[in-house]
């Protein structure tokens, strides 16, 4: 074999020692390097393989890990579910609170099956099947759905009853203690009681007086035990008075606004000191003004 048909292969050691050399036949070349190839592609495989199977060992733990973990994140999400329900559910008490005095039919609105909720203590749905948050989120939104009808209807009311509010005598004429209420009282002119028609409101001499709404003024001018008096009319057969005044500032068939200066208090008529006398009259009959006074 000549030295052209030879491969010769150096190991150098890193140690310094003498190399060593081989001398390889040029046909057996290829076939060595075939060999390694194989070699090294059965090691990759089973190094793969290797990992896979321990993959494979870890994923069920791993696996149990995530299902507990969305499990609880489930069953927290159900228990808030509920929890949110219950309170807007209890919303049904207070909107019956505000509509009771309008009647039994104000402000009623179609009911849906959005009642309760399930807690994570709570007993299971029919069949013995707990409901799916997907399915606890749907009655959530028919509950709250059923609570937005119910403030809507109540913002209308409130704005219906805002206008008509502003028409009535809601606002006090003057600003001060109550020296005597409306209903009986000891009689200040004799021995015994009396029936006491409206309201003294103590106020120094030349207090202003404001129209408790939108008016027109029926009478202003003097009368007996009242002394100097207004008297507004509101509509709806609903009147006002005020007594005892100093000073009349309006004029019989003049129209006034609410908040308008209409007279100053005093002492005039009937009178043990400066206050004003402050009356309601519904359709002629006197009614505690407190019932009105909401301002």
């Amino acid at each position: 074999m000549t030295r052209r048909q030879r491969l010769s292969v150096f190991i150098v050691p890193s140690d310094g020692a003498r190399p060593v050399r081989f001398h390889l036949p040029r046909a057996v070349v290829p076939a060595v390097v075939v060999a390694a190839a194989l070699i090294l592609t059965t090691l990759t495989a089973l190094v793969c393989d290797y990992v896979r199977v321990r993959r494979l060992a870890a994923s069920p733990a791993m696996l149990e890990r995530q299902l507990a973990e969305q499990q609880g994140l489930a069953a927290s999400l159900q228990t808030r579910i509920g929890e949110l329900r219950l309170e807007i559910g209890s919303w049904r008490d207070l909107h019956a609170k505000i509509w009771e005095p309008f009647g039994p039919d104000a402000g009623r609105v179609q009911k849906t099956r959005g009642i309760g909720g399930a807690v994570a203590a709570a007993p299971f749905e029919h069949g013995g099947i707990r409901p799916s948050p997907l399915e606890d989120l749907e009655r959530l939104a028919e509950t709250v759905d059923e609570a937005d009808q119910n403030l809507r209807a109540l913002e209308r009311l409130m704005e219906h009853a805002g206008k008509a509010l502003a028409l009535m005598p809601s606002r006090w004429p003057v600003r001060g203690a109550v020296n005597s209420e409306f209903g009986r009282r000891p009689s200040p002119w004799e021995e015994g009681t009396e029936f006491h028609p409206g309201l003294d409101i103590a106020a120094d001499t030349g207090t202003p007086v404001h129209a408790p709404a939108p008016s027109s003024v029926v009478f202003a001018g003097r009368q007996p035990d009242f002394g100097l008096t207004v008297i507004l009319e509101h509509g709806r057969d609903i009147r006002s008075i005020y007594g005892h005044l100093s000073k009349v500032l309006v004029s019989t068939g003049q129209t006034v606004g609410r908040g308008q200066l209409i007279a100053l208090t005093g002492n005039s008529g009937k009178s043990t000191g400066p206050h004003l006398h402050y009356q309601i009259l519904v359709k002629g009959q006197p009614v505690n003004p407190r019932a009105y006074l909401w301002e």
